[in-house]
């Protein structure tokens, strides 16, 4: 069995060198060192390398193994099903988490996954190295919320390493930090005696002694600095006593906990809000593959508590070591007025199959302990929901980066989060005094009388016909603001950026722009407006506000009674002039990127750029011009200069149907789209999951279907939880003389009536059922007559022949 030591150490420091950079989908991308003494150096790794790599280090019976090197893709399945194996073979895996920082959401594979320990970079004054890469993991959005990574950070900064020739150098990177925590696992490895080694050491148990011993600093979040600065000492303590156990990571939930638990410390729990999800990791040191005993159960400190429900998500098995638990967290409607604190722990219990020489299964209890806090409910002017259901990014498909000015990232694969590129615009709205939540589900899943606004901002995907009607009527007809964020999005632009993959040996196209325009233009039709396919750059100010704009589109359709802004910006699409007058008519106009419409009941804004608002490229924020957006479209505040008389619509801006972006019908987008092709589902991050069996009374096509009005069922299963075991809600809007019912029964739950009558299995079970057994009685009767006349007409017959 081999172990290494510091002197391996030594070694995998000197191959910090061997730099490898991801041009192409489905290769590795190294974390690039930030040391100016190393040149960077450009290749192309391929998948069946690392493959051959792994093999061997299993073939060799291998104990710890370093990856400074990593890459985007977490769907390349041979890579990632290795990785797997690799530590099923108990081999304790090391990598480093990326050089992607300060951006939040840009953790690299395989340091992101559960079984691996993922290492993040500090300096020697124990700040986060701005180079590290953040979480959360990516892997579960939008359907879910990202586990915390990295698991430790190390020192990655001016660490003086070997050269290959004579003589030492400074490296930096978490490329370095990694190797370091590698060394680490080799000295804890090598004090424990050889004998207990297979009984005590394995990814999960190694992983268990890091995150525990760990000194979590002061200031980074922990998806900046994971369990924190990694401890020697401390971790040998934990092993020299250690029994095989499960646990959860992170153990404690602590909302007064700031900054540590952002972005949950930063917005209290209220009652009728989406549910808050908290993604832990199980670790499981007590075997590779581990199974649920039980439900979890929610233990509430005192009585406040049992205003607490909460859902889970859990695999039904554990492996490789590793699983995960997900709380969905919610506030029931008897605590809307609440005001406190809820404390509490969930157990879960977990047992693997008895190791050699045991005679029964091994068993443990995690616990995760929770401190929350809980606000009465806010108005709706203050509450905005976003929309994370209709966002794509890499790897599923080549989605492209949305401004076309940074030449070094092709990829739009950073998670396109409220709690990831959008991390600061969340923080300013909640010091704006907005409440935010997010919607992972069609838009059909929300009750639009809870929110002042829908914010919508830099989506790539198509939506369903029920979605697009809903919407409308919730604007015009419930008075929801809606906020859109757009960027561009040019045919001919997207072909140019088509590249040949050598690693897959086909060629990449864009399957859409920095945004779907084509499908914000359907479900803004209700509206009268509508994007164009130029991609406008320049710079611009609006009473005193700078602002940039950087690869945005423009409105070519509103209706008239808005306020539209026009500003002189250069057009670099590739079907565009390079000029800044663009064509409209007759007349040469400056392009309208800024439009504010009251229709109906409802207010929406539509800005052509989300640059100014996502983290990853932003030259200048444009906060302000969102804040003043929300302002309007959830309290009707009306800013003098956004609302000039300058900028009225007398008459309405049109342009013919041809003239709008048309979808690319090259491309298979189903493929990658959630809605096209796809059931239109509300998934368990939505107010209208079906959650337990309260409030059911009719069985309807196999499956129970909640009544309107039931939220957030309660089973009484332990003390206060719940459990996910029905398939989700399938939503299916009516009609009604040809006009969609009223409000409260039209979306939920697909139970259609005032009365609560699910008219579609009424006229199932009362009417076309009587209605096909009484017509079968009818044709058997029938068909009896008619054969009994056969007989009596044949009986006639022979006996007329007798007589003659």
């Amino acid at each position: 069995m081999t172990t290494w030591g510091m002197g391996p150490l030594l070694l995998v420091l000197l191959l910090v060198k061997m730099q490898n950079v991801l041009v192409l989908p489905q290769t590795r991308k190294s974390m690039l060192s930030e040391c100016s003494q190393i040149p960077s150096l450009l290749q192309v790794s391929y998948t069946s390398w690392f493959l051959d790599a792994f093999n061997y280090a299993i073939a060799t019976n291998m104990d710890v193994l370093n990856l400074s090197i990593g890459g985007p893709d977490y769907l390349d399945l041979p890579f990632v099903e290795k990785v797997w194996e690799i530590t099923a073979s108990n081999i304790i895996m090391v990598s480093a988490i990326g050089n992607d920082g300060p951006l939040y959401g840009t953790l690299n594979n395989p340091a992101d996954q559960s079984d691996v320990i993922g290492v993040g970079g500090i300096d020697y004054d124990d700040h986060i190295a701005s180079f590290s890469s953040r979480g959360m993991s990516t892997w579960e959005i939008p359907h879910g919320y990202g586990r915390v990574k990295p698991d430790v950070v190390a020192y990655g900064r001016d660490i003086m390493g070997s050269k290959i020739s004579t003589g030492c150098k400074s490296l930096s990177g978490t490329s370095v930090a990694s190797p370091v925590v590698a060394g680490i696992v080799c000295l804890l490895v090598s004090v424990i005696p050889e004998a207990r080694r297979k009984d005590l050491l394995n990814p999960a148990s190694m992983k268990q002694a890091l995150v525990e011993g760990a000194a979590k600093l002061l200031g980074p979040n922990m998806y900046e600095q994971g369990a924190g600065r990694v401890d020697l000492l401390e971790s040998y303590e934990i092993l020299k006593s250690y029994h095989p156990r499960a646990s959860i990571f992170p153990s404690i939930l602590d909302y007064n906990d700031c900054p540590y638990s952002w972005p949950f410390c930063r917005q209290p729990l209220y009652a009728g809000a989406m549910p808050v999800i908290f993604n832990t990791t199980i670790l499981n040191g007590m075997g590779v593959i581990g199974y649920i005993e039980s439900p979890p159960t929610w233990h509430p400190a005192n009585e406040e508590g049992n205003l607490l429900s909460i859902h889970f998500k859990y695999p039904d098995i554990i492996w490789p070591w590793t699983g995960y638990l997900a709380l969905h967290m919610q506030i029931k409607e008897e605590g809307a007025q609440f005001a406190g604190e809820i404390e509490g722990n969930v157990t879960l219990k977990i047992y693997s199959p008895a190791s050699r020489g045991e005679s029964g299964p091994r068993r443990s209890t995690c616990s995760l302990q929770l401190k929350l806090k809980v606000i009465p409910t806010p108005s709706r002017a203050k509450r905005i929901l976003w929309d994370q259901f209709h966002s794509i990014k890499y790897p599923p498909g080549y989605i492209p980066r949305d401004s076309l000015d940074v030449r070094n990232d092709i990829l739009d694969w950073h998670g396109d989060h409220l709690h990831t590129n959008f991390h600061i615009m969340y923080n300013m709205l909640r010091d704006a005094g907005y409440y935010i939540e997010t919607l992972g589900s069609p838009l059909t899943c929300f009750d639009a009388q809870q929110y002042g606004t829908l914010l919508m901002v830099d989506l790539e995907d198509d939506y369903f016909p029920e979605e697009i009607e809903k919407l409308r009527d919730d604007v015009i007809n419930t008075g929801l603001g809606l906020v859109v964020f757009a960027e561009w999005y040019n045919v001919d632009t997207m072909v140019k950026m088509r590249f040949f993959d050598d690693n897959t040996r086909s060629w990449w196209t864009p399957v859409t722009g920095g945004a779907n325009i084509p499908a914000l233009n359907n479900l803004l039709a209700s509206f009268g407006i509508a994007f164009g396919d130029k991609i406008l750059n320049g710079d611009f100010s609006i009473d005193g506000e700078q602002s940039r704009y950087a690869s945005g589109t423009n409105i070519v359709r509103f209706p008239a009674g808005g306020f539209l802004h026009t500003f002189p910006l250069l057009d670099s699409s590739e079907s565009g002039a390079t000029q800044n007058l663009l064509q409209t008519g007759s007349l040469k106009e400056d392009p309208a990127v800024l439009g504010l419409l009251e229709i109906g009941k409802g207010r929406v804004g539509v800005y052509g750029d989300s640059n100014c608002l996502d983290s990853s490229h932003m030259v200048t924020n444009c906060y302000w011009l969102l804040k003043k957006m929300l302002d309007f479209s959830s309290s009707n505040i009306k800013d003098p200069v956004l609302f000039s008389k300058f900028v009225k619509r007398y008459s309405p801006v049109t342009v013919d149907d041809k003239q709008l972006p048309s979808r690319r019908t090259d491309v298979n987008f189903s493929t990658y789209s959630s809605v096209i092709g796809k059931e239109l589902i509300c998934e368990s991050d939505s107010r209208y999951e079906v959650w337990g069996t309260k409030g059911y009374n009719l069985h309807v096509g196999g499956r129970n279907r909640r009544l309107p009005g039931y939220r957030g069922i309660d089973l009484g299963r332990g003390l206060n939880s719940t459990v996910e075991n029905t398939r989700p809600t399938r939503w299916r809007p009516a009609k009604e003389g040809g006009e969609l019912s009223s409000h409260r029964s039209k979306y939920l739950g697909g139970l259609f009536n005032k009365d609560e009558i699910d008219i579609p299995f009424l006229v199932a079970t009362r009417w076309i059922v009587p209605a096909g057994v009484a017509a079968s009685g009818i044709l058997v009767l029938l068909s009896l007559w008619r054969f009994r006349q056969k007989r009596r007409r044949r009986r006639r017959t022979s006996g007329s022949n007798r007589l003659a």
